[in-house]
């Protein structure tokens, strides 16, 4: 079975990530999933549900080093939601949380990377989000954002059952269906 490490940034989408997993699953991923801090305290009621339904610690933080690796190597990552303050950390390697740190060295291990960004008009305006998109993509990251990906809201008008997780997921499957 194919691993795919589903990376979550605190975005009101999360909340149906657990539904996304299962998602992932029927399409015959074996999914590992991690959280941002953020996420990981918005998900906390959720967490045991996930790790049942992954059969895997859900991890938001770095292991110790010298302890063994509770999941298996990624054949793919998604990395959604990504939120405005995630995607530009990723962007600039600042690698101080679990889930920046394994995208930021999949770029370098060549691992196939599917982003799809949640954040609204207003931050996608700074002009660091932009560079932080070109930067990804110039690095081989597909990420999904305007059109035929997410497409911002205005701030406050969020709709975060619209997100488009299936879109992401036929991403990842098209990543790895294409990959050498």
């Amino acid at each position: 079975m194919t691993t795919l490490y589903v990376f979550c940034s605190a975005a009101p989408p999360v909340f149906d990530v657990l539904r996304v997993v299962r998602n992932a699953q029927a399409r015959g991923w074996d999914v590992c999933l991690g959280l941002t801090p953020t996420a990981a305290r918005w998900l906390a009621p959720q967490l045991p549900a996930l790790e049942k339904a992954t059969g895997r610690p859900v991890r938001s933080e770095y292991k110790m080093p010298g302890d063994p690796d509770v999941w298996p190597p990624a054949d793919v990552i998604l990395v959604a939601p990504v939120t405005f303050n995630t995607l530009n950390q990723w962007a600039l390697g600042v690698t101080s949380t679990f889930v920046v740190g394994v995208v930021a060295e999949g770029i370098g291990k060549d691992v196939p990377i599917v982003a799809m960004p949640c954040a609204n008009a207003a931050y996608v305006r700074h002009p660091q989000f932009g560079r932080s998109l070109e930067t990804l993509r110039e690095a081989g990251v597909n990420v999904l954002f305007g059109p035929g990906g997410f497409e911002p809201n205005r701030p406050g008008e969020g709709r975060p059952e619209a997100f488009p997780w299936s879109l992401a997921l036929d991403a990842v499957d098209s990543v790895v269906s294409s990959a050498p």
